[in-house]
């Protein structure tokens, strides 16, 4: 039922993640200008490589539980770097001025698209198959906040 969603998101995550390390590739003197930029930069190649394994994961035949737990530790690590993230983009409002609630908002922008792949994985841990309608969600929430975040590595910056 699900086979057509993740082979399509594999796919999707992949060309995204790709033009992102191209923008990251083509601008990154400029990126490196930026105290936050790198670590974002990162958090953003994650979260996409993020759908991608899940989603490799959820197309080898397993039991619900095998893949709650992997998509479990995939989303734990995305986790990580963007916590990382979060925390050089806090350091970065003070030391370039930046507007204390822009980096508010990117934090909990970063943190609510991997929120529902830890949600789903518990669901799916505990064989709900309703964790991958939360796996879903938070897909489409990095999908949408990637492409601005790839958008602003691309363009933005060299403005």
């Amino acid at each position: 039922m699900w086979t057509n969603f993740f082979v399509a998101a594999a796919g999707a995550s992949a060309a995204l993640a790709g033009l992102a390390i191209v923008a990251i590739s083509v601008n990154l003197k400029r990126i490196l200008e930026f105290p936050h930029l790198p670590a974002r930069s990162a958090a953003t190649v994650a979260r996409l490589i993020l759908i991608l394994v899940s989603s490799m994961a959820a197309l080898i035949p397993q039991p619900p539980h095998a893949l709650g737990v992997e998509i479990a530790a995939f989303a734990a690590a995305a986790w990580w770097l963007e916590i990382r993230s979060n925390r050089r983009g806090l350091r970065a409002h003070m030391e370039l001025g930046r507007p204390r609630f822009e980096s508010l908002l990117e934090s909990v922008a970063g943190e609510l698209q991997i929120l529902p792949f830890l949600i789903g994985a518990v669901l799916l841990m505990t064989n709900r198959s309703s964790g991958n309608y939360c796996i879903a969600v938070g897909v489409l929430a990095i999908f949408i906040f990637s492409t601005l975040n790839v958008w602003v590595l691309l363009v933005e910056i060299l403005r």
